[in-house]
């Protein structure tokens, strides 16, 4: 007689640490997703006169897929049935987070500073607060007091040098749909797996930008590859897309979009000392007063308990 070996439930001493550990790892998830972005902001600017906007994009995405199908294609063939019932889902994530949001952020490196861009990125927290609480989450005292305090330090931040410019319009735009975007994921259904949702909204994303980048070719041409393009595509491809997507996704499904908006707070700061260490940019008083209320709103608001 064949013995039926049975599975041994979770020790409850273990499944409370893992518990514990989750919003550890969900802070850190974001605060990589936030590190890694904060780069993309420089490539943007950085690339701005040699490759146009769409193309940028188009391109992050197709290296960004390239880099996710050995570990999402096959779990997306064999979840192809919850993705076809999930399909208005998925598109609209899909439409924000890939196909919109970076194409309106290349378009705002044509004529605004990197500094600027993740000064108006860091608003979007804000907003993905604001449409949690439209679908019914409760922020608690704590953690708003955290997101007004780390709001102050970006007003603060922009008001003591930002000059508004036609690009900032571009930013606030992307700022929205990234804030869509962090709160969609919170309504993901459970059965679609990460990687899978990851590869299709890729996909997706990379098929709903072949007609505007067939027009950007018609219209602007191509662009020429060097190492001084092609180097910055593949860290916004692999880096800032595959890496960082995976990071802050994996953030919103541990501790929500609210949490990880509040240390996406953290994007401001990031650039700053980026554009300090890169390009030798100074950082004032101001900056670094600025800089102290958005870390310390930080420190209050991802530490609060639902």
């Amino acid at each position: 007689m064949t013995a039926v070996p049975h599975r041994t439930a979770t020790p409850p001493a273990a499944r409370r640490s893992r518990e514990a550990a989750a919003p550890l790892l969900g802070l850190a998830c974001a605060a990589l997703a936030t590190v890694v972005w904060s780069g993309s902001f420089v490539t943007s600017r950085g690339l701005h006169d040699s490759v146009p906007p769409v193309q940028h994009a188009f391109w992050r995405w197709v290296i960004a897929l390239i880099a996710v199908a050995p570990f999402g294609a096959r779990q997306a063939w064999r979840q192809r049935a919850p993705i076809r019932r999930h399909a208005r889902y998925v598109l609209l994530a899909s439409l924000l987070g890939v196909a919109v949001y970076n194409t309106l952020v290349n378009q705002a490196g044509l004529t605004t500073p990197a500094a600027t861009m993740g000064m108006i990125m860091a608003a979007s927290p804000v907003l993905m607060a604001l449409f949690e609480r439209l679908g019914g989450v409760r922020l608690g005292a704590r953690r708003t007091t955290g997101l007004l305090i780390a709001c102050a330090g970006v007003a603060f931040l922009v008001g003591g040098g930002a000059h508004f410019s036609a690009g900032d319009l571009w930013m606030i735009a992307a700022s929205c749909c990234f804030a869509g975007y962090s709160a969609l994921l919170r309504r993901r259904p459970a059965e679609l797996g990460g990687a899978a949702f990851l590869f299709t909204t890729f996909l997706i994303g990379t098929v709903l930008l072949l007609p505007v980048q067939a027009a950007s070719l018609a219209v602007q041409g191509g662009f020429t590859p060097t190492p001084g393009t092609v180097l910055p595509l593949l860290y916004v491809g692999v880096a800032s897309s595959a890496l960082a997507f995976f990071a802050w996704n994996k953030a919103i499904a541990l501790i929500g979009a609210t949490r990880a908006g509040i240390v996406y707070y953290l994007q401001p700061v990031c650039v700053a000392l980026l554009s300090w260490a890169v390009l030798g940019e100074r950082t004032g008083g101001p900056q670094l007063l600025s800089m102290a209320l958005i870390l310390g709103g930080v420190v209050l608001g991802a530490g609060a308990r639902r």
